[in-house]
């Protein structure tokens, strides 16, 4: 009797298993769709999109410095279900960025803070609650994506377990400038 060599099926299911996958975060041109991706693995990607200076995307989540009005219709365009504002009122901006949201059907959260001061334990708290909870794709904005940053760093430790480091140099490429924003992410985590 002779004995038949499976492994060519094995690899061949193997192969179309994950191109399948693969099929399944990309776009029709084949390359990855930017926020398409889940899992505490996924890795900061850098997005070119017009109105807006800083774009990145993780795991369903776009970090964002302040959109553009026409951004947001893009972003749209891409999945984009919620938007979480970070501004406080009297930060300028030249169009009513809810009622645009609201007209696109999009949902609108305003988390508004700025300064170390006002990253209180609650506020991080919230910001996680809201980035694990939110319909996504979901966009985080600031006016430089500076706030962003300090809180992508306790929620990719925290709730997806990327080390420490990661979540910090993720926070850097996103925006984060500010060190006392890094200081106090870090005073939460411990």
């Amino acid at each position: 009797m002779k004995k038949r060599n499976h492994a060519p099926r094995i690899l061949l299911a193997t192969a179309t298993i994950a191109l399948s996958a693969l099929a399944s975060c990309t776009s029709e041109e084949g390359k990855p769709e930017p926020g398409s991706h889940s899992g505490p693995s996924e890795m900061l990607e850098e997005i070119a999109l017009e109105g807006v200076d800083k774009l990145h995307a993780c795991g369903g989540i776009f970090l964002a410095s302040q959109p553009g009005e026409g951004a947001f219709t893009a972003l749209k365009e891409k999945g984009v279900k919620t938007v979480i504002n970070l501004r406080k009122p009297g930060e300028e901006v030249d169009f009513d960025e809810a009622k645009a949201l609201e007209e696109l059907g999009l949902a609108y959260v305003a988390l508004p803070w700025n300064g170390p001061e006002e990253m209180t334990d609650e506020l991080i708290d919230e910001s996680r609650r809201l980035l694990r909870d939110a319909e996504k794709p979901l966009v985080l904005h600031c006016a430089s994506s500076n706030r962003v940053g300090g809180l992508w760093i306790p929620y990719r430790v925290l709730d997806e377990g990327i080390p420490l480091d990661q979540a910090v140099a993720e926070a850097k490429q996103a925006g984060l400038k500010t060190a006392e924003y890094e200081t106090r992410a870090r005073a939460y985590i411990e």
